[in-house]
């Protein structure tokens, strides 16, 4: 028996080689790509990603957004997209283009109905989110932002392992509850090696819109005092807000950058200031 033969690589090995090769030629047309992660559900992550994106584009940015929540994804709902990826060249896979400057991909665009449920294991998820990277054209972008299911499972530490460069950006509201399981997203990322631009404490407050009463629902602060033990950074607090409800279940959120007198804009201004200062 040839003693090499154990060593061969493999189909599956050179498969892998090639898939690798085009990743990195992909991600090389990218600039900041940045994964947006929560330790629980129900937190607003989605939202945040989403309004994050207009916000970019807003300030002349080439944005993509990857929803990699393979089991719940959001985006497809919360930008009111009813296609697909766009196949209209032979050969080649491209984002569905919300305008010339927001690529979107959602697993919800591949299958069909979109109230069918993925019923996946590890392996074929991972497989999943390299394919999401390495067969579609994204083109060139300034951000790739990466809207991750909660917790610390198969998504997000494929994407750490598949975009060596990528950054965290950590979604909690202030309640306890939800804190614990940033303390476990934020360690995460220490170990995976992933540099943490900061956490938002989404859900801050809310402001009564009859009297202006500011009113603690989820609590409040708690993010900030979170991170300043974790030492990570607090890049933002972003209020309740009636308007972002109504106009996210419209699908409509690129409307809301409209009223530019909402304390909700301002907030998500100063969001998008830090992360585009950071190192």
């Amino acid at each position: 028996m040839d003693a090499n033969a154990s060593t061969s690589p493999t189909p599956g090995d050179l498969e892998r080689a090639e898939q690798d090769k085009m990743i990195s030629a992909r991600l090389s047309r990218i600039g900041r790509k940045v994964l947006i992660m929560s330790g629980k559900g129900g937190v607003g992550k989605s939202t945040v990603a989403s309004y994050l994106a207009f916000h970019l584009i807003k300030r002349g940015k080439r944005v993509g957004l990857l929803d990699v929540d393979l089991h719940g994804p959001s985006i497809p709902r919360l930008l009111n997209i009813a296609g697909g990826l766009d196949m209209s060249e032979r050969g080649v896979v491209r984002p569905c283009r919300l305008s010339d400057r927001l690529s979107v991909v959602s697993i919800e665009m591949v299958m069909g109905d979109r109230d069918t449920a993925v019923i996946w294991r590890g392996p074929m998820k991972i497989s999943a989110i390299r394919q999401f990277i390495s067969d579609i054209e994204w083109g060139d972008l300034d951000y790739l932002l990466v809207d991750s299911p909660p917790g610390t499972g198969d998504e997000p530490l494929t994407v750490a392992q598949t975009i060596p460069d990528a950054e965290a950006l950590i979604v909690t509201t202030a309640q306890e509850i939800s804190l614990a399981d940033v303390r476990k997203s934020i360690d995460f990322c220490r170990q995976v090696g992933m540099p943490i631009l900061g956490v938002v404490e989404n859900m801050s407050g809310f402001a009564c819109p009859h009297c202006g009463e500011k009113i603690s629902i989820f609590g409040e602060g708690g993010g900030e005092k979170m991170a300043l033990e974790m030492d990570v950074p607090i890049v933002g607090r972003i209020p309740l807000s009636v308007e972002m409800v109504e106009f996210a279940d419209k699908g409509a959120l690129e409307k809301l950058l409209d009223k530019t007198d909402l304390h909700i804009n301002r907030m998500y201004e100063q969001v998008v200031d830090r992360i585009m200062r950071a190192p």
